[in-house]
């Protein structure tokens, strides 16, 4: 009686974890001891995207995207709010100071915004991937 138990047991725990969709998104976890401003890139069905700002607190993580990644490629931008300094690389990507959604990486002055270099963050086509953030920043602190 109790191994017939323990089988129906183990039957029902598959079960709901099948019938469980697995979580697919892009997250950042920001390991540092400060608060941090995100912006994003990338491309989709649509072209080029970017938007921002998420802000990370310290020792957590967020969700940039949800839902499966339909890029390999995906761009980041961090800024550290506390103690100054940037997270950012060669690939020159449409921003504003405000929250903001922009499509295309062309003539951003000529729209009003500003370029601003972003990192490269390859998936390797993974459905779900999480950017981590340490101290290593790519301007100093002033």
């Amino acid at each position: 009686m109790i191994g017939k138990f323990w089988i129906g047991l183990g039957a029902a725990l598959l079960l709901a974890a099948a019938g469980t969709p697995a979580k697919a998104d892009l997250k950042l976890c920001n390991n540092t001891a400060s608060k941090v401003g995100v912006a994003i890139g990338y491309k989709d069905k649509e072209g080029w995207a970017s938007e921002g700002w998420w802000t990370a607190g310290p020792q957590k993580c967020l969700t940039l995207l949800k839902g499966a990644l339909i890029a390999r490629y995906y761009y980041v931008y961090a800024v550290d709010q506390e103690k100054g300094g940037s997270w950012g690389g060669k690939s020159q990507i449409c921003i504003k100071d405000k929250i903001f959604t922009i499509r295309g990486i062309d003539n951003c002055s000529d729209r009003g915004f500003q370029k601003q270099g972003f990192f490269e963050v390859d998936t390797g086509e993974e459905a779900d991937w999480t950017v981590s953030l340490s101290g290593d920043k790519t301007t100093p602190s002033q």
